[in-house]
């Protein structure tokens, strides 16, 4: 099961684990899509032979994340390249520059991050070589040893070797912060099952305890 960005956010923050956020204008093509997987990172210089090489080498599984350079004058990908990516089993597409063939990339299903559509593929004309195996989008690195979460609330990367750290938290955190929306339908409110009178009354006591602190103290699983 993948964790919602949410919740690793949280768990990361509890842990202490670095974890790094693709810029907030990468959008999903296909909201309520989430995937996940090892990183398997590219510099896009112009011509799709560094995209298919990097397809070539992934493991299943994969999320193809492209650099473009967050380019507003040409997409990088279309059609062709994401069905060639699905069809080779990498789960997800993050690209920090733009797309084309949207109304085909919706049919063909594949679930992708770009700062959105232009018309225009590239129009320069690119250099010969070996595709460069790292990605940057807008500063954030990429690596091949990365892992790539994403959701409606965005696109995480972090170190592959932490998500056995991360993944439980996260899934923890879930399962608690899921019981006590249960029991909010069921009409104990937030307030009761936090029992937030207690919190006005020792915070009135003592101005420095935080709500934040009091939640770790008494096992709560909201981040403030």
């Amino acid at each position: 099961m993948i964790p919602a960005t949410a919740a690793i956010a949280d768990a990361a923050v509890r842990l202490g684990v670095p974890v790094g956020v693709a810029p907030v204008d990468l959008l999903p093509l296909l909201p309520g899509r989430p995937f996940a997987g090892p990183a398997a990172p590219v510099t896009h210089l112009g011509s799709v032979d560094v995209l298919l090489e990097t397809i070539d080498d992934a493991p299943p599984g994969a999320v193809l994340v492209i650099d473009n350079g967050g380019r507003d004058d040409e997409a990088c990908v279309g059609d062709l390249m994401l069905l060639e990516a699905r069809e080779a089993g990498i789960s997800g597409v993050v690209v920090w520059g733009r797309h084309r063939d949207s109304a085909q990339l919706r049919e063909i299903g594949l679930p992708l991050f770009s700062r959105g559509a232009y018309p225009f593929g590239p129009r320069r004309v690119p250099p010969a070589g070996r595709a460069m195996r790292s990605a940057f989008l807008d500063g954030v690195a990429v690596g091949e040893t990365d892992w790539v979460v994403a959701d409606d609330d965005g696109v995480l990367i972090f170190p592959a070797a932490r998500r056995e750290e991360l993944y439980p938290a996260a899934l923890h955190i879930q399962e608690v912060e899921g019981a006590q929306s249960e029991r909010m339908r069921a009409g104990r409110s937030l307030r009761q099952q936090l029992d937030f009178a207690r919190y006005r009354r020792l915070q009135a006591d003592d101005p420095s305890l935080t709500l934040r602190r009091y939640l770790a103290e008494t096992g709560g699983a909201i981040e403030t």
